[in-house]
Parts: structure tokens; sequence; C-alpha cells
């Protein structure tokens, strides 16, 4: 008779035996700073979601709603959406009064009666939804994964069109705005409904991402669609007319046959949108076995007080793996060897996943014998670099989890791979390399989460973003650059040899500080 761990071989995993002393001074510091980071992010996501609630009235009294508030109207009740890059243009476009809060396009990932769905809503509070560069950078990773996902995609549109001040930053290069119709097209093609409803403006070149569309719904009174609006159209061709006969609701229904709905209120939209999705036949099973949820064993609110405050100071990965896989339980592969990159089999909500992460602490590498057969001393290696034996492990494991269908975590926290005359005489490069190449050609979906640090070729072998990963997440601890600030600040210093300690030391400091800011 089968036992229940024949059934998963998962379970015969043994739990993490975790050393986190949650009673310790040093635990209670390394808590208190990340909840300080985090409260400093809660902030600054609260200044990011909140309109200033004189915006939201002048919108009230046009029977009009907040770009949040209308996605939360066609959620079903009760789910939680994901939001995609909610700090979008953060501390960007300075010189614009308010910037640009989430690049003025909320974009979100939740049900709609039943179904997943991307929605893309518009956000006129912010400079009437006109697009700069982030803005279309956002919309593409919308719809980059409705295609990758094959999810249903739902536009809220209510914009003014690109900012003309900047549209250099917009047109006309692959990824800029004409991509979002090439992709409209692509999505067409293979079967993903697309859903657009403009809720207010709809102008110029915008005017193509409804037009190409599944279906098209507009509101009278409230939305209008044209290629060119009123004052450009009497300077072009010396015609004066309104913007609803040019281009309203009611033309566009009647005499165009542009748009195929045509409603009063933006609350009879959201139930159109809600019944369009539950019309959808529409259900893909996934690729990948499930089984029950297991919460880890142990509390995942002790992450906080895993990091130390100091980026120098030393953790071991492992501990953060054990509070967020199913049981704390997970199998390393290749334990004893190449250790600077933690490799293991594991459960995440039901699912089988592999989990290649940066050790955080310094590990001892066995020496083989000298040619006498002599014992060696170990070699100590440092902790979040990878070395040759790391490399050859981790390309390994991912080629592993790609022959078995098996989903792939990257937890990253890398400085960069070794250097030095015996890494470069080791042929750290190919090692490297072949790891890079692994990884890229690898099939199966790619989560990678910023732990801490990214740095320099590191974040490429880590499934940084050049290399597709389905989703990436970052802590408030994350860093992504070349290279730390205080290494690239003594790399430039070398080429200042007629500064003065003084200067070079003030020098240090100004380059450290802009690169902490960047």
């Amino acid at each position: 008779m089968n036992s229940a761990d024949d059934a998963d071989p998962g379970a015969r995993m043994k739990p993490f035996p975790s050393q986190l002393d949650t009673k310790s001074e040093e635990y209670k510091k390394r808590h208190s700073n990340f909840l300080r980071l985090l409260s400093e992010l809660n902030l600054r996501e609260k200044e990011i979601r909140e309109p200033s609630a004189e915006a939201v009235k002048k919108l009230a009294k046009r029977n009009k709603y907040p770009a949040r508030e209308k996605i939360r109207r066609i959620l079903d009740p009760g789910s939680e959406p994901l939001e995609i890059g909610l700090f979008a243009a953060w501390n960007m476009y300075q010189d614009i009064p308010g910037g640009y809060p989430s690049a003025g396009t909320i974009v979100q990932i939740g049900r709609v009666s039943g179904k997943l769905a991307v929605i893309v809503a518009n956000d006129p509070l912010v400079k009437s939804g006109a697009w700069v560069e982030i803005t279309c950078k956002k919309n593409l990773r919308a719809q980059e994964i409705a295609m990758e996902n094959h999810l249903p995609i739902i536009y809220m549109v209510d914009s003014a069109g690109v900012n003309l001040e900047r549209q250099a930053e917009i047109f006309p290069d692959r990824e800029h705005f004409g991509r979002i119709f090439r992709n409209n097209a692509k999505m067409a093609a293979l079967g993903i409904p697309q859903i657009a409803v403009v809720f207010g403006f709809c102008v110029a070149g915008g005017a193509y991402l409804p037009g190409m569309s599944s279906e098209l719904a507009m509101i009278t009174e409230h939305s209008s669609m044209y290629l060119a609006g009123p004052f450009l159209v009497k300077a072009a061709v010396g015609q004066v007319v309104d913007s609803e006969t040019l281009g309203g609701a009611s033309m566009h229904n009647a005499i165009s046959g542009v748009a195929d709905y045509r409603f009063d209120t933006e609350d009879e939209a959201f139930a159109f949108i809600r019944d369009q999705m539950a019309l959808l036949n529409y259900s893909r099973p996934s690729p990948f076995e499930r089984i029950a949820t297991e919460a880890p064993a142990y509390d995942p609110e002790e992450l906080l007080g895993i990091l130390p405050e100091n980026a120098t100071r030393t953790y071991d990965m492992r501990e953060i793996i054990a509070r967020f896989v199913d049981g704390s339980r997970f199998e390393e592969f290749k334990p004893e060897y190449g250790k600077t990159i933690v490799t293991a089999f594991a459960r995440v909500g039901g699912f089988a996943a592999g989990i290649v992460a940066n050790q955080g602490m310094p590990v001892k590498r066995q020496m083989p014998p000298d040619h006498l057969g002599r014992p060696q001393p170990p070699q100590m290696q440092m902790g979040n670099v990878i070395y040759s034996d790391s490399a050859n492990k981790a390309a390994h494991f991912i080629m592993l989890c790609n022959e078995r269908r098996i989903p792939l975590f990257f937890l990253h926290d890398v400085t960069g791979f070794m250097v030095g005359k015996q890494a470069e005489s080791g042929g750290i490069i190919q090692d490297g390399a072949q790891f890079v190449n692994v990884q890229a050609n690898a099939v199966v979906p790619k989560f990678s989460v910023i732990v801490r640090n990214s740095f320099g070729a590191g974040n490429y072998a880590m499934c940084g973003k050049a290399y597709d990963p389905a989703l990436i997440f970052a802590w408030p601890t994350a860093k992504l650059a070349v290279m730390d600030g205080g290494i690239a600040a003594d790399t430039v210093l070398l080429t200042k040899k007629e500064l003065s300690p003084e200067e070079k030391s003030a020098f240090r400091k100004r380059l450290v500080a802009k690169c902490d800011r960047l």
C-alpha cells in the first residue's frame, strides 16, 4: 500500500533546521531596520495610490471614477490583484509639476468574472493620461505578460496621447509607441481577447489601440476618439468642429461604426466588461501539477530579521528559503559543491519549484590533494560571488529543472563573478558563459527576486530583466547596478592621479552618494 510520502516524493524532504535566533539582539536590530525600510516604502506607496481629494471631487462632478477605482469595480469581490510597476517613474520627471506617479498608467493582474486578466487603465489625473517613455514601457510590459500567459487584456482608455514635449523619447524606435499597435495585431492573431472601453480622451495614434481591440465601447458625452482633435483639424484643414461631433460616442457608434457599444455611465461600462469576460469560453489548464499548499514551518514574519543592516555583513540564504517554501522543506542539489550558490528542489504554493540563490556568507571549498597525495587546506570563498564551481553547479541544476519542466526561482544577492589570476586561469569566463547560456535557454517559467544586490554579469546569470523572467520582485533592500558604488568610485579614482588625498576623499564620497541615489 502506498503511503502519502510515496504519492508526493517532496513530502520526504526534511524541514530546514533553522539556526536563526529570534531572541537575539542582532535579530531584533535587523528586524527593526527592515521594518523601517518597509515603513518608508509603504509611505511612498500611499503617496502614489491616493490622488488628491480635490482632483477626485472634480472627477465625481463629471460622474467619473479615479483609475484604480475603475479597476476595483470590475474585479471579483474579495480578489486581490497583483499590481505591476507601482513605483514606475518614481523620482523621475521632476521638471514636471507632480511628476508621473506610476508612469500615468495602472497595470494589474486580477480576476474578472472568475477569469484571470491583465487590466491597463490610463490615469487621467496624471497629465490627462499623456504618455511619456516609461508609460510606453509599462504598457508594453502589460501586453508582454498577456501574450506570454495567454491572458485576456482589458484596456480602460482615458489619454491625451503622447506628451508632445517628450515625443523624442517615445517615437519612433522599436520599443516605442508603435510597438503597442504591433502587439495588438499579434495578440489578435494569437486569439487573445482584447476588450477596450474609452472612458475619456483617446487621441492621435492612441486611437488605434482601442480600434485594434476585439471589442470597443464608448460612454456618451464622456468619450471622444479621433486621430486629430478640433484644434489640429482647424489648423490642418480649416474645419471648425466640436469634440463630440468629430469623435464622440454617438458618432462612432451610429455613423463611423468604429465603436461596438455605447453606454450612458461608467458603471454600465463596468458591467459590460464583466459580462464580456463571463462570456469568454476561454480556459487553459495549467501545464504544471499542483498539490495542496502548505504554510512554511517557520513564520514568514521572521524574514524581516535575517538580512543584516550593513551590506558587508553576512547571513545564510537558506534561512530565507525556509520561510517561503511549503513546509520549510527543500532538497539541496550538490550541497557540498559550489556552495556560494544554493540550488534546491522545493514546493511553492503547491507547485514544484527549483531555487537558485546566492549564498550570503563565506564558505569553504574542499580542495583535492596535491600531486604527492598530501591533503590541502580548504579554499575560502566569499559569499555573494559566483565562482567557477558554483556556476557549473547552477548550470547543471537549471538543465535538470528544464528537463523536468520545473519552474525556476532566482534569489539575487550577487556582486558578480570572481575575478583575479586564479579565477581567470581557472576558466571563469567559460564557466560563467555556460551558466548564462543555460539560463537564457531555459523554457520553463522563471521568477526573479532581488533580495539585496544584483550587480554586473551576476544579474545576467541570475535571470535579470534582459533574460525574460515572468515576473521580477524587489525587496526594499534591492540594488541593481554594474557594480557597488564604493568599488566604482575606487576604480574611477585610479585615473585621478592628479587629485590630492583630500580631493580624492571628497570625490569618492560624492560618487558613492550618486551611485546610491541611482
